[in-house]
């Protein structure tokens, strides 16, 4: 009897052992499998960086305005100063950082609508750290027209010139310079010197160009929210830089009058009735509605 007790705990202890055994190697293998998943991922990221080098909205509007061989932007452009700061705006709002106010049982209009800092984490951007530092810090909130005009430097009151950014194109050129995408040159003006910034990687701009062509033309759906948001952004916001004209310049004619004539469709929609659309992104729609009131 006492053998046979024996016996049969060391079986029971066997089948512990070996379920235990099966249970660890199967954590083993769903871990392994995960740690392996992350890794595609990882791969995946470092793929698309090394494929194609990722600019912000900002960055792509300067580039689109900056000529090529001189390395500035038009003399003439008046536009570009807060556009790009419309830009930041929706490059912030776009990672998750900024939002509009609720509009209430009333439905305020975008323009009436505050700016919210929806989550202060650094975006890794010196310009949009500095922009969304400014606008968690200020009390009460201001509405998308009013950081235009503050960030710009746009104002009557001198309490409030502090929020102005400055050097925003001479930073994001040097952005552009450190991702590769332009050089510096100093160039002389008969009665002064200025510091220029001529494109190097010529592909790069190619790429952007394409994308923007490609958007109203092979790849126009018909329904701006079908559109992937940031080249939707990207397109309302060079139009109202000044610059988007630079992109459809190398078209043929007939493409040309295409691919304007279906920018004009964009831009003749209502930002009150889109933003009220599912997945819109409403601060988006106020930075449009901010440039063509």
């Amino acid at each position: 009897m006492t053998s046979l007790a024996q016996r049969t705990s060391g079986l029971v202890q066997r089948r512990t052992e070996a379920i235990r055994s099966a249970a660890a190697d199967k954590e083993k293998e769903s871990g392994g499998e995960e740690e392996e998943a992350r890794r595609g991922e990882d791969d995946d990221d470092d793929k698309g960086d090394s494929k194609e080098t990722r600019l912000t909205l900002m960055e792509e509007v300067l580039l689109l305005g900056l000529k090529d061989r001189e390395g500035y932007t038009s003399f003439w452009n008046d536009c570009i100063s807060s556009g790009l700061r419309g830009c930041m705006l929706v490059e912030l709002a776009l990672r998750g950082r900024l939002q509009l106010e609720a509009c209430g049982v009333r439905r305020k209009s975008l323009l009436s609508r505050k700016v919210i800092c929806k989550s202060d984490a650094p975006t890794g951007d010196v310009l949009l750290d500095e922009a969304l530092k400014h606008i968690k810090e200020t009390q009460p909130p201001e509405t998308v027209q009013s950081w235009i005009e503050l960030l710009s430097g746009e104002t009557w009151n001198p309490l409030k010139l502090h929020y102005q950014l400055r050097n925003v194109r001479e930073r994001l050129a040097k952005n552009l310079v450190e991702k590769g995408v332009l050089t510096t040159e100093k160039q002389n003006f008969l009665l002064f010197d200025m510091t220029t910034h001529p494109l190097t990687n010529s592909s790069i701009k190619q790429r952007l160009v394409k994308k923007v062509q490609d958007s109203v033309l092979e790849k126009w759906v018909n329904d701006p929210h079908r559109m992937d948001k940031r080249v939707l952004a990207l397109i309302l916001l060079a139009h109202s830089s000044d610059v988007l004209e630079n992109a459809f310049a190398p078209l043929q004619d007939d493409q040309y009058d295409l691919g304007m004539k279906r920018v004009h469709t964009l831009l003749e929609l209502e930002p009150e009735k889109e933003s009220a659309k599912p997945n819109a992104n409403e601060l988006m729609w106020a930075v449009v509605a901010a440039f063509t009131k």
